[in-house]
């Protein structure tokens, strides 16, 4: 089974907290051990794990990433002008992999799951699959 959690993005870049769409997947879906699985089918996006308690950390993050990739350089070739996007991207990573115990998601105290829009305002997709075990 492969759910799709739709997300719409607001700008170029943020982090969405998509911890609870998550865990709500995993509740439907009656498992009680075993891992699901987060993947992000887009070239400008991704999923990463991180703080959630503080949402200045998510403000640097963002920062850091304009700064190590911004938008405009001399040097990009890419047509379509998303250079940057992609190079965030491809830091990020397209996935996560979270351990289910006792039908809940295993993270720590101050760890959520984060869809990474690079590229928005978008509508994108995240795919979620469990395996049971």
């Amino acid at each position: 089974m492969i759910k799709k959690l739709a997300l719409s993005t607001g700008s170029r870049d943020e982090m969405q907290d998509i911890s609870q769409e998550v865990q709500k997947i995993v509740t439907e879906s009656g498992t009680k051990d075993g891992v699901v699985y987060i993947y992000c089918a887009h070239t400008t996006a991704g999923i990463t794990i991180n703080e959630n308690a503080d949402p200045d950390v998510k403000k640097d993050m963002i920062m850091r990433w304009d700064e190590i990739y911004p938008w405009e350089h001399e040097k990009y070739r890419h047509l379509e002008g998303n250079t940057a996007s992609h190079l965030k991207a491809s830091t990020v990573g397209a996935s996560q992999v979270v351990i289910i115990s006792n039908a809940s998601l295993v993270l720590g105290t101050w760890q959520g799951i984060y869809f990474c829009e690079f590229d928005g305002p978008r509508q994108r997709n995240v795919f979620i699959k469990i395996i049971e075990g």
